[in-house]
């Protein structure tokens, strides 16, 4: 995480966010604090804007996207501003937003309630395959789609190579690639997206490692390392697969495996 920030403190926003019918139709009085992570040595180095952000464009935006809806909560709106300014701002590495609620409706007295939410960009690399129907189609429309996606920003997208399916031998040849992918999605709703997207391509899982018209798996996530009833992160046999490793190998050669503590060609070497 970067160690640099600006920080915007107590901006005042009159909005209509609440459960209550009368403070979506009243407003309210609420106070919005950021931190703006991003690496500032060049704008300190050469007093250069373009290498910062504008904070005072930022503050107009963020009252403007206080205005401009209506929420029953103040974590919703919390999450619309890192998000909104995440996805509007390419310096920003991540954005920690606090909105405060002075006048919360509980009945009882209170200086204010709060809820932060921060958000941060991650590099997250992704596999992809498809052994069924037109291979190139259904790889690059899920592509494309994700790169639309919001919080998803397709980096890096390695050539298609055939490979033979691994596991059960009995099915049609693959097409196998590797993406690098920057996202402020967590770990588990990238999974939940990268199943969406298999949907839409129709996936049937009739048998493990069957065939399918679309297979997204997540191979690594920062350093991250996650074993739980979903997910497997980094992916438990990506060490062990060529195909997987060789297209990783052509986007991020000197990627490192958290737990073996290897590159991804240390790895691929091992294996060939």
């Amino acid at each position: 995480m970067m160690n640099d920030y600006i920080t915007v403190s107590r901006l005042e926003v009159y909005a209509n966010h609440g459960v209550f019918p009368e403070e979506n139709k009243l407003g309210q009085k609420f106070v919005i604090s950021l931190k703006l992570y991003l690496d500032l040595s060049k704008a300190g180095a050469d007093d250069d804007l373009t290498q910062s952000v504008d904070y005072g464009q930022v503050c107009r935006r963020v009252c403007d996207l206080a205005k401009s809806d209506t929420y029953k909560l103040i974590e919703k709106l919390s999450y619309e501003i890192t998000q909104t300014l995440l996805d509007e701002y390419e310096l920003l590495k991540a954005v920690e937003a606090t909105v405060e609620k002075p006048w919360a409706p509980i009945g009882l007295p209170l200086d204010t309630v709060s809820v932060t939410v921060k958000r941060a960009r991650h590099m997250a690399y992704i596999a992809v395959g498809s052994n069924m129907g037109d291979r190139e189609s259904y790889i690059g429309t899920a592509i494309e789609k994700l790169n639309h996606t919001r919080g998803c920003r397709v980096l890096r997208t390695s050539c298609l190579l055939e490979t033979k399916p691994y596991g059960v031998t009995d099915q049609p040849d693959f097409l196998n690639g590797a993406l690098c992918v920057s996202t402020y999605l967590r770990p588990h709703e990238l999974l939940e997206l990268l199943q969406r997207l298999e949907n839409e391509a129709m996936r049937v899982r009739e048998r493990r490692w069957g065939p399918r018209t679309l297979d997204l798996d997540i191979l690594l996530y920062d350093d991250v390392v996650i074993n739980d009833e979903r997910l497997c992160i980094p992916h438990a046999d990506m060490k062990n697969r060529e195909f997987v490793l060789k297209p990783l190998e052509e986007i991020a050669p000197f990627a490192l495996h958290p737990i073996y503590k290897k590159t991804v060609r240390e790895m691929l070497e091992e294996l060939v």
